[in-house]
């Protein structure tokens, strides 16, 4: 029997087409392998985005040309979002560079015979999700903004929106299967509308999803600062299920940097959006993504950017240094700051994000918060917050379970988690139990709010 062992880089959306591609494969009776070393067939799946995932998936070829001789029937396929000239340099080193939209035509090319095609969307492949209680589900694939600096356009193709009915098919599969997270994916998420009933937008979109029964967060990535709407906004905040954490890209902070980019907002609408999602989410938990080292970004303008993330004191930011890809506008701009200076500021805006993030995680510490349990080691947990912080706290003794009863298994289960101590990573805590009783978070504050009149944060009681 063939076995099979995927190589993922890439962002979240990656991810998805990964646990598709195992769908796939596994319908055609291949088996997952448990590393490259036990496969016959290795498939890589990339993103052109960065030049470093380029790189890393270069450095592959030599180990898959070694294991080629240890075993002459393993075949290698890469796939993703490649640009036409990363295809052509990496022709040589793998055996087949396929179309993820393609991929329900995959067992063709892998000479499987009897093959029959019934599905044409490759988004409407049931997914083999990696994790038992968080699902990745993409609503939209490309985009239509073209970014100077950006690829997507050129290797994911214009901005197509699923069906909002198969959309919610999908998510409602997955919550009888167990899932306790969803994640709606598009590389601009929130400029979403179906295609077969077109007032159904994003925000409408969230809504529907929210109504289906079952008890599970939602999260979506990556909104657009254009695109965000009032409508939105107040959706979120009326929403339970979705939970308050928002990453919004600004990524530059000087006005001259964002049209060289064209992205299409100023610093001042940023800030105004910013300050009307808090006034409406509270408690809400943002991250950013944001690129220093642009070509033309001098040092004034870096130092815009920092006067940014001190006045909106991020929680997380996903901080990249400029690298010039073919095809896109910005290639053809000089890349004017040096690899040195990309790195300082880099480490600059780092120690800026630590101030406030650890700033804001304090406001934590005594309050007792609802985690999801991801994973353990070592005798320790390990989970995420509402508002996406990771959360690190001892197993559980019997003593201390609500229920008066030690939990075999907390992995993929809601519970209580004290916060003792904080990191500007990320929190530890102690477990407090298992509540017989799930009340909605957003519920509780607006309680909270009527009795004493204001409240910045939101936790259990």
């Amino acid at each position: 029997m063939n076995k099979y062992h995927i190589i993922t880089y890439g962002c979240q959306m990656n991810k998805s087409d990964s646990e598709r591609i195992a769908t796939i494969l596994e319908s055609k009776n291949y088996q997952p392998a448990s590393s490259e070393n036990e496969a016959d067939l290795i498939v890589v799946n990339m993103c052109s985005v960065r030049q470093s995932a380029v790189d890393r998936v270069y450095g592959l070829i030599p180990k898959f040309q070694k294991l080629k001789i240890q075993n002459s029937n393993l075949k290698t396929i890469l796939t993703g979002c490649v640009l036409k000239k990363d295809k052509k340099k990496f022709k040589k080193g793998f055996d087949l560079i396929l179309d993820i939209k393609d991929l329900p035509n995959w067992p063709k090319y892998l000479g499987i015979k009897n093959y029959e095609l019934r599905i044409r969307n490759y988004l409407n492949v049931l997914p083999k999700y990696q994790n038992d209680f968080l699902a990745f589900i993409p609503i939209s694939n490309g985009c239509n903004n073209f970014c100077a600096y950006c690829v997507v356009p050129f290797v994911r193709g214009s901005l197509a929106c699923r069906s909002h009915k198969e959309i919610l098919k999908e998510v409602e599969n997955a919550i009888k299967n167990g899932v306790k997270e969803i994640w709606l994916l598009g590389q601009n998420v929130n400029s979403y509308q179906s295609p077969i009933v077109p007032s159904v937008d994003f925000s409408k979109l969230l809504r529907q999803v929210n109504n289906i029964p079952g008890d599970f967060w939602i999260r979506f990535t990556s909104p657009h600062p254009k695109d965000f709407s009032d409508e939105l906004i107040i959706t979120m905040a009326e929403c339970k299920k979705v939970t308050e954490y928002l990453n919004l890209p600004v990524q530059s902070g000087d006005d001259e940097i964002l049209k060289k980019m064209n992205r299409p907002y100023t610093i001042k609408q940023y800030k105004t959006l910013i300050k009307k999602i808090r006034e409406k989410i509270y408690d809400i938990a943002l991250s950013t993504d944001v690129i220093v080292g642009f070509p033309g970004e001098t040092k004034k303008q870096f130092q815009n950017t920092i006067k940014l993330f001190k006045k909106i004191k991020f929680d997380m930011a996903y901080i990249a240094k400029y690298s010039p890809r073919p095809e896109t506008t910005a290639a053809k701009m000089k890349d004017t700051v040096s690899p040195q200076e990309k790195e300082k500021r880099e480490k600059v805006l780092t120690e800026v994000l630590k101030q406030t993030a650890l700033e804001n995680n304090k406001k934590y510490i005594g309050k007792t918060v609802e985690v999801l349990a991801k994973k353990s080691k070592n005798g320790f947990f390990i989970g995420k917050t509402r508002t996406c912080k990771t959360i690190k706290f001892e197993a559980p003794g019997r003593e201390i379970s609500l229920r008066n009863e030690e939990p075999k298994n907390l992995i993929g289960q809601f519970i209580q988690v004290k916060v003792i101590n904080v990191m500007p990573w990320g929190l530890t805590g102690k477990f407090m139990g298992i509540p017989s009783r799930r009340i909605s978070t957003k519920v509780f504050f607006q309680k909270t709010l009527k009795l004493q009149g204001k409240s910045k944060f939101l936790y259990w009681a």
